[in-house]
C-alpha cells in the first residue's frame, strides 16, 4: 500500500469555489517559488522582485498576497512547520519509540522524494529562521518551539522514562537536526532509495554504531589537550569566530559587516583593514572549519585503540570545540553564502572528502569489530550532521556546555537515543 502523504497546504483538496481556488493556486505558486529562492539566497538575500519574476508576476502582484518579504518568509516557515507537525502527529500514533522514529524518518524521506520528483511543493529550510526581524521571528519561533515539544512527546514513552529534561531535549534535538541535515545530501541517491536511506538513518539514531564489546569512555587527558586552531594571528581568529557565529545565527546577508564589527567592538574601518570583503572572510571561515576537522581526524589517527575509539574521540572533540570559546565551526549549510559557483563547488567537494575520510574511520571500526555492520557513509553523515548542529544546541538543551556535551549529546549519538543517561539529570 502506498505511503500516506502528510497533509500539507500543497495537497489540500480541490473543493474551493473557483475564485478562491485560483487565489489558492497563485498563493501556493508564490510560496513554492519563495521557498526555493529563500533556500538558495537566504531570507535577507532573496527579493520580492526575484520571487515575482520566477512565477511570471510583477512585484505588486506578490504584495497583493504578502505585503512584505518578511510576511512571505514567515508564511514559508509556517508552512514547513505544518508539514513537520503532520509527520510528527502521524508518527505519534505508533506505540514504541523505535516505531515512531522509524515512521518519522520514513515519512520525511517520502516527502523529500516527492519534492525532488516535483510532485510535492518545495519546503522552506530553517537555516535562516533567526534572520527574521521582530515580530515575525517570534511568530515563527513560537510555532517551531511547539513543533519541537510535539517531537519531544513522540520520544516520551515508558522506554525513555529514565531520561531527565536535558537528556530528552538533547535526543529530540538529535532527531530533528538529522531530519534537516538529511535534506542536504540525500539527493546524491536515487529517489527510489530514499526510503532505504531513511531506514538506515533511523537504525543508527536508535541503536547507535557500537559493535559488540565496544564501550563508551570519557576523553583522555591527551584528547582534552588537543589544540585545534592556530594562535599565530589572534585578530584574524577573532574575526573568523565572530563571522562564523553570526552566519550560523543570521545567515550570510543577515550577518552584516556592521554586526560582525559590533560583535568584536571594533569599527567598520577596522573590519576592512583586516579583511578585503565579507565573502572572502566567509571563505576563510569555511577553510578554518575544515582545518579544525582535518586536525581532529589527523590527531585521532594517533590513538592506539579501535576504530570505535577514534570515532568517539573525533565526535567528542568536535562537539566540545563547537561550544568552546574557540568555536563555533561555520555551519556547513552556509554554502549559499558564496556567490562564486567555483567557490561553492570547492567547499562542497571538500565537505564530501572529509565525510569520506570519516567514513574510513567507520570502516576501520567494522574491520576490527568495534563498530557494528552498517553503511559507513551514512554513519559518517549522521555523525557530521550532529556535530554540525552542536553550535545551536544551547537554544534547546538547558545547561549544555563544552564540559558536559559529550555525555549528554555525543554519547547517545553513538550508543543510540535509547541508551540510559550516564548521570542523573
Amino acid at each position: 500500500m502506498a505511503a500516506r502523504k502528510p497533509a500539507t497546504p500543497a495537497t489540500m483538496p480541490a473543493t474551493l469555489p473557483a475564485q478562491t481556488q485560483r487565489f489558492q493556486e497563485k498563493r501556493e505558486a508564490i510560496l513554492s517559488a519563495a521557498a526555493n529562492l529563500f533556500n538558495q539566497h537566504g531570507v535577507k538575500g532573496a527579493t520580492l522582485a526575484d520571487i515575482a519574476a520566477s512565477v511570471g508576476l510583477v512585484t505588486n502582484s506578490v504584495t497583493y498576497y504578502y505585503r512584505k518579504k518578511e510576511d512571505l518568509a514567515t508564511a514559508c516557515f509556517l508552512r514547513a512547520i505544518e508539514v513537520f507537525r503532520a509527520i510528527i502527529d502521524q508518527s505519534q500514533r505508533l506505540g514504541s519509540v523505535e516505531a515512531r522514529v522509524n515512521e518519522f524518518f520514513r515519512l520525511h524521506a517520502a516527502l523529500l522524494a516527492d519534492i525532488d520528483r516535483g510532485t510535492q511543493a518545495p519546503m522552506m529550510q530553517f537555516n535562516d529562521m533567526r534572520a527574521l526581524p521582530s515580530p515575525h521571528f517570534e511568530v515563527v519561533s513560537d510555532a517551531y518551539n511547539e513543533m519541537f515539544r510535539r517531537l519531544r512527546e513522540l520520544l516520551r514513552t515508558p522506554q525513555t522514562s529514565q531520561l531527565g529534561r536535558a537528556d530528552l531535549a538533547a535526543r529530540t534535538y538529535t532527531v530533528l537536526s538529522l531530519a534537516h541535515w538529511v535534506r542536504g545530501w540525500i539527493d546524491r541517491y536515487e529517489t527510489d532509495e530514499y526510503a532505504r536511506i531513511a531506514e538506515q538513518v533511523s537504525n543508527i539514531v536508535i541503536h547507535g554504531t557500537a559493535g559488540s564489546g565496544a564501550t563508551w569512555s570519557s576523553p583522555t587527558a591527551a584528547e582534552l589537550g588537543w589544540r585545534l586552531t592556530s594562535d599565530e594571528d589572534p585578530t584574524s581568529e577573532a574575526f573568523l569566530r565572530a563571522a562564523s557565529s553570526l552566519v550560523n545565527e543570521q545567515g550570510y546577508r543577515g550577518a552584516s559587516v556592521d554586526m560582525i564589527s559590533a560583535k568584536l567592538n571594533v569599527t567598520k574601518g577596522s573590519f576592512y583593514h583586516h579583511n578585503d570583503n565579507k565573502e572572502d572572510l566567509i571563505s576563510a571561515c569555511f577553510e578554518r572549519s575544515f582545518g579544525v576537522i582535518r586536525r581532529v581526524l589527523s590527531l585521532a589517527e594517533g590513538i592506539e585503540g579501535s576504530g570505535w575509539d577514534r570515532a568517539c574521540a573525533i565526535s567528542r572533540s568536535l562537539a566540545r570545540f563547537q561550544l568552546s570559546p574557540e568555536g563555533p565551526l561555520l555551519r556547513l549549510g552556509a554554502t549559499s553564502a558564496l556567490s562564486d559557483p567555483q567557490r561553492r563547488s570547492e567547499v562542497r567537494r571538500t565537505m564530501s572528502r572529509l565525510t569520506e575520510r570519516l567514513a574510513g574511520v567507520v570502516v576501520e571500526g567494522m574491520m576490527d569489530g568495534s563498530v557494528r555492520p552498517l553503511h559507513p557513509v551514512i554513519a559518517a553523515q549522521v555523525a557530521s550532521g550532529l556535530v554540525n548542529s552542536t553550535a545551536s544546541l544551547g537554544h534547546w538543551v538547558p545547561g549544555i556546555t563544552q564540559d558536559n556535551v559529550a555525555e549528554i549529546y555525543v554519547r547517545p549519538m553513538l550508543l543510540g537515543i535509547l541508551c540510559p543517561p550516564s548521570h542523573p539529570d
